[in-house]
């Protein structure tokens, strides 16, 4: 079992192990050790020097960490290019874009902002296996790398990339079609005070759109508080207040999006995935006809692709498990029900202002509201719970649990699903029921999640 890295990095409460100031120049020192050795410097870029790109989202704790894990990273004779806050996407991409032989983001994506974690992506842009994780694991654990200590001009520096927002927003502009505008679209837009509170209005203004804003005055503190794709509710209300085509909802580093349509209606990512996949399947542009999605998506996002001529193929949850599936399967698109989705053509992560503007583009080719073209999927009914939990001993282990598990099973046969999880990045269990009658399943989900709740839910 890793110590340091979870589901999504290394996450949690700031300035408490593992995300203090002391592990982050350790993981600075060790991940620059691995990449060095991993990676010959480009023959283009005109220099012997190994660079990482360091990112954060808007959060307090960001300052510190980000000084500690440049510190350690110069400590092992790597450079470090500093963009500052930048949509995790936009952070990989940098990287990719300036030959860096890794990035790293400083978030905790939709957490509150006493969270903090530490992504790592490769040069390509994609998040690390598991086996690199292990490497730079053990070099942090081990000591390993105490006595290598570069000296004189052999210790790195750090650089200022002062064009990175820019290049970034170029970047995604090219995700949407050359000569398409969005002129006379009125657009909404939160924030969650995040790190997109600059790039998606700049993104949208730029091509065209009538824009509102809300929630781009991050001041350390405020990101995801009561707004964003996890709080929508201020999003529907300003998109009802002024008369928009769309609302866009990100998260805190704008890898997510969640939709609202022109009658307040929000549309999460399963609904994104079937808009864009169903139009893509009618072009011949969905790679192999296929569409990767998570065991949490809803089996009416399987019944749209079906219906068009494609598939769904499943994963487990989390983007990690989406984009290593994509990429086995040369899949182009892929995501998950939470507003997570990867579109492959352009990015290699999630991106949240890049999903919407696939969306944007199929309304304006179709001349289409949203809320039209969402018919082309039939949610089943489903419901999800979560149960703040004290601790996360296997769920097999625990037999109530298992026995109320199975029952739902039972109950439910083929027509539904039971699935339940724990969060990787929080101290919760998840619980989704999905079926055909709702009444059902409401039962069945809270019996479960009450005997969870008697057995190890938290205080």
């Amino acid at each position: 079992m890793m110590k340091l890295f979870g589901t999504d990095g290394v996450r949690g409460k700031a300035n408490i192990e593992p995300v203090t100031a002391e592990t982050a120049l350790k993981l600075g020192r060790a991940a620059a050790h691995v990449f060095r050795n991993q990676n010959a410097v480009p023959a283009e870029r005109g220099s012997s020097r190994h660079r990482i790109v360091i990112g954060k989202d808007t959060r307090l704790s960001g300052y510190m960490l980000e000084t500690a894990l440049t510190s350690g990273i110069l400590s092992m004779g790597v450079d470090v290019l500093l963009v500052g806050p930048l949509p995790t996407p936009g952070v990989a991409y940098i990287a990719r874009s300036l030959r860096a032989d890794a990035a790293v983001v400083l978030t905790a994506s939709h957490n509150p902002y006493d969270d903090n974690g530490i992504k790592f992506f490769d040069r390509d842009g994609y998040k690390l296996d598991a086996e690199v994780e292990r490497q730079i694991e053990e070099l942090v654990s081990s000591g390993a790398i105490d006595k290598i200590r570069p000296t004189a001009g052999a210790i790195g520096k750090a650089t200022r990339i002062d064009d990175a927002l820019g290049r970034y927003i170029e970047f995604v502009k090219g995700s949407f079609p050359r000569g398409m505008t969005l002129d006379g679209l009125r657009i909404v837009v939160d924030a969650a005070n995040g790190a997109g509170y600059k790039s998606s209005p700049c993104v949208l203004r730029e091509l065209g759109a009538e824009l509102f804003t809300y929630n781009t005055t991050p001041d350390g503190l405020n990101i995801n508080k009561d707004c964003g794709s996890l709080h929508p509710s201020g999003l529907r209300q300003a998109v009802i207040a002024h008369r928009a085509d769309i609302g866009i909802a990100h998260d805190g580093d704008a890898d997510r999006v969640i939709l609202c349509d022109e009658n307040a209606r929000l549309v999460d990512g399963d609904e994104i995935l079937a808009v864009t996949g169903v139009d893509m399947l009618k072009k011949g542009q969905l790679r192999n006809k296929t569409l990767v999605a998570t065991l949490m998506s809803n089996g009416g996002l399987d019944e749209a692709i079906a219906k068009a001529g494609g598939k769904v193929v499943r994963t487990q949850v989390g983007d990690k498990f989406v984009i290593d599936e994509m990429c086995r399967l040369d899949a182009n698109v892929g995501g998950e029900q939470s507003g997570h989705m990867i579109f492959r053509d352009f990015t290699t992560t999630g991106d949240g202002i890049i999903s919407a503007l696939q969306v944007l583009r199929v309304m304006r080719e179709t001349g289409k509201p949203l809320s039209e073209l969402c018919r082309v999927m039939q949610r089943f009914p489903q419901v999800m719970l979560n149960i703040k939990v004290g601790s996360k001993p296997p769920l097999e282990s625990l037999a109530g649990a298992q026995d109320a598990i199975n029952e739902a099973k039972t109950a439910l046969g083929d027509t539904g699903s039971v699935i339940v999880r724990y969060s990787g990045t929080e101290p919760l269990c998840r619980v989704t029921v999905e079926g055909r009658d709702r009444a059902v399943i409401d039962r069945q989900a809270q019996r479960i999640a009450d005997v969870i709740q008697k057995q190890i839910g938290a205080a």
